[in-house]
This record gives structure tokens, C-alpha cells and sequence, in this order.
């Protein structure tokens, strides 16, 4: 049985999750409603990552010494207010800016979030904890997203925002319900805070999550292009696609949690980065046959967020004393992962090559985040982080 104390942070990653993905269905529609093209609605997009990159170090620096409870509920009040607003702008700039703030709140929550949930977990299963609370962002890609992509565009793209301000509200309501007080104990000043950033372990965890994880993300990019123009699946036919990678991610999340507990952190994270390689490969090599290229889809759905919870646990290891903070760069380092691997990916595009080579510059990126990791595992490696 799930630990009721945790549902609280599941459904606040079920909220930024469906808020962070939804979008991308939806921007025909919202660029048709504000009267500008797709590429420029597409900066919204922009504008909650930056939102994200911003505020995760910002936020937590400025809240480590007040209770956890208290943080989240302040982080989910701003999310819930920000994503309300979003529902009633009417022009580019408005919404770029309701955009913006409601990024703001994201690395924040799952900083604090990832501390929260490791405290809560009994000793070893830490990372299982961590995964239960990510399991509502995986949830968000195989149900929410499809489900508020419909509404959407049936009802209007404003259902969007209203359906994840319900979310919000929701989220509130158990956290304080259900989320028991935890004490600080961090009381440290920024300064001391950002202490760890001279701590080499933090450099090759932050590089190894923007670099290694960006390979997933230039797949991740261009999958409706991949599954209709070299695979050969219509178009109609993606939104099942798109719950086949969400189911993916819901079973990866938690497989991700499981190996870690039992065999460390770093481990599992090079053999998923090994995996990973592997999976893109394949998906260059066999995604324009039409069966392989849907069980790439489950499988690289997977690896997307196996790596969740070990990444997280190595990056709390490697700043001690400032957990919170840490957990929040890794959010930052993901943002930057999707944003290079989306960029990078793209680039063989523009020379012309087919839709299926985005997924092998993701083995080159990958194959940089394993060499990362196995430096940062031999460098590393002794009887003190032997389990990290």
C-alpha cells in the first residue's frame, strides 16, 4: 500500500507535470487565439523553462530555514495562482510572463519535494519514496496530458490551465491533510547554501544529468515526426503512442527507484545510461519498422525517467548540508537537458536527414553522461560512497 503521507507530492508532480507537457499539444490553438505563429507560441514553452532554471536555486535559497510543509504549500499556492492566470491572458506578452512565473515554483517543489520524501521513507528505501513522488509526473505523461489535449482542443485551450489550477487546489488541500510538520534542518544563509557548488561530486552529477539525459530528450523531441513519417503511423494515431510512452515512464519511474535501493545510486545510473545507448541506437537502426519502433516507444519512455530517482539521490549525496538546494540544481540540469537535446537534435534535420537520426545524436549525449558517470563512480569510489 502506498504511504498516504507521500500522495501529497505525487499529485503536485501529477499538476506540474500536466502543465509542463500539455502545452505542446495545445500551441496551434493558443497561437490561433492570440493571432501569432506556432514558433512564437512555441517561447511559452521557452519562457516556463526559464521559469524552471530561475527559480528552483531562488526559491530554495530563500526558503531552507522555514518547515518543509510550510514551503510546499507556499510553492503550490504560487503554482495554482500563476497557472489560474494563464487561463484568462489574452495576448502574447501577458502570457509569456503567466508562463514564466508558473516555472517558478517548479524546481522549487520537487527540490523540496525529493528531501521530503527521502526523510519520510524508511532506511533503504529512500529512492522508492523519491519515485513515488515522480510517479505523478510519470501519470501526468500517460493520462493527464492526452486527456487535457482533448478537452482542449474540443472545449478550448483555457480548459488546459482551469483543469490544472483544479490540480493545484487539489495538491493544497493534502498537503495540509496529509503531509506531517518536518522541522528544518537547514539553517544555513544562501551563501553557505551554494557552498556545495565548489564540491566536484556536485559538477559531475550537474553535468552528467544536463549532457547524459539530453539523449532521451532529443528522441523525446521529435516522436510525432519519428512515428508518422518513418514509421509510417497517421497521424490520428499518435495520442495512443503518446500513452504507450507514458505507460513507459510509469513503470521505468518505479523499476528506477527499486534498482537503486538495491544496488546504489551510481550503479543503477551508468547501467540506465548504458540502456539508454543502447535503446537509441536501436530506435535509428528499426523505428521504420512499425513493431519495433512501438516497443523503442515503451522502452525508451522508460529509461526517460528510470533515472529519476538514483540522479537525485547521487545529487543529495553530493551536497551535504544543503540537500534541498542540490535537488533544486538537478531540476535546473534537466530543463537544461531538454532544451540541448531538443536543440542538438534538430540539427540534422536542418541538413535534411530523416527524423531518425535526432535519436542518435541522444546516444552520442548519452554516451557523454555515461563516461561522466564512470569517472565520477572510479573518482569517487571509496568505502564512504561505495552504496552512492
Amino acid at each position: 500500500m502506498i504511504d498516504k503521507r507521500v500522495l501529497p507530492l505525487a499529485i503536485g508532480g501529477l499538476g506540474i507535470g500536466t502543465t509542463e507537457f500539455s502545452i505542446m499539444g495545445l500551441l496551434p490553438d493558443i497561437a490561433r487565439s492570440m493571432n501569432v505563429t506556432i514558433p512564437e507560441a512555441g517561447h511559452f514553452i521557452s519562457a516556463y523553462a526559464l521559469g524552471v532554471v530561475v527559480g528552483a536555486p531562488l526559491l530554495i535559497g530563500y526558503s531552507v530555514k522555514y518547515p518543509p510543509k510550510k514551503v510546499l504549500l507556499a510553492l503550490m499556492i504560487l503554482f495554482t495562482l500563476f497557472n489560474g492566470l494563464s487561463a484568462i491572458t489574452s495576448n502574447y506578452t501577458n502570457m509569456m510572463i503567466a508562463r514564466f512565473l508558473s516555472g517558478l515554483p517548479h524546481g522549487a517543489f520537487f527540490g523540496v519535494g525529493t528531501v521530503v520524501a527521502s526523510q519520510l521513507a524508511g532506511k533503504g528505501k529512500e529512492a522508492r519514496y523519491i519515485s513515488l513522488m515522480f510517479s505523478g509526473l510519470t501519470i501526468a505523461n500517460l493520462a493527464m496530458v492526452p486527456l487535457v489535449t482533448f478537452v482542449g482542443h474540443t472545449f478550448g485551450w483555457r480548459w488546459y490551465f482551469i483543469i490544472v489550477t483544479l490540480i493545484g487546489l487539489i495538491t493544497l488541500l493534502s498537503l495540509y491533510w496529509w503531509l506531517p510538520n518536518i522541522k528544518s534542518q537547514q539553517k544555513a544563509s544562501i551563501q553557505e547554501e551554494l557552498r556545495f557548488l565548489k564540491n566536484g561530486q556536485f559538477w559531475y552529477v550537474f553535468l552528467l544529468a544536463s549532457i547524459g539525459f539530453g539523449g532521451l530528450f532529443a528522441w523525446f523531441s521529435y516522436i510525432t515526426p519519428l512515428m508518422t513519417i518513418v514509421a509510417g503511423f497517421s497521424p490520428q494515431t499518435m495520442a495512443y503512442i503518446m500513452v504507450l510512452a507514458g505507460s513507459g515512464m510509469v513503470v521505468g519511474n518505479l523499476i528506477g527507484g527499486f534498482l537503486a535501493d538495491n544496488m546504489g545510486a551510481t550503479k543503477t545510473t551508468a547501467w540506465l545510461l548504458f540502456a539508454m545507448m543502447i535503446a537509441l541506437t536501436c530506435v535509428f537502426l528499426f523505428s521504420s519498422y512499425k513493431i519495433p519502433a512501438l516497443f523503442l516507444t515503451f522502452v525508451c519512455g522508460g529509461l526517460s525517467m528510470s533515472t529519476a530517482a538514483p540522479v537525485n539521490i547521487m545529487m543529495m549525496k553530493a551536497s551535504p548540508g544543503s540537500e534541498m538546494m542540490g535537488a533544486a540544481f538537478m531540476q535546473a540540469a534537466f530543463n537544461i537537458a531538454n532544451s540541448a537535446g531538443a536543440f542538438l537534435g534538430g540539427i540534422p534535420l536542418e541538413y535534411g536527414y530523416s527524423y531518425n537520426y535526432p535519436s542518435l545524436v541522444g546516444v552520442g549525449m548519452t554516451l557523454i553522461g555515461l563516461a561522466i558517470c564512470t569517472s565520477f563512480f572510479l573518482k569517487y569510489n571509496s568505502p564512504k560512497l561505495i552504496k552512492t
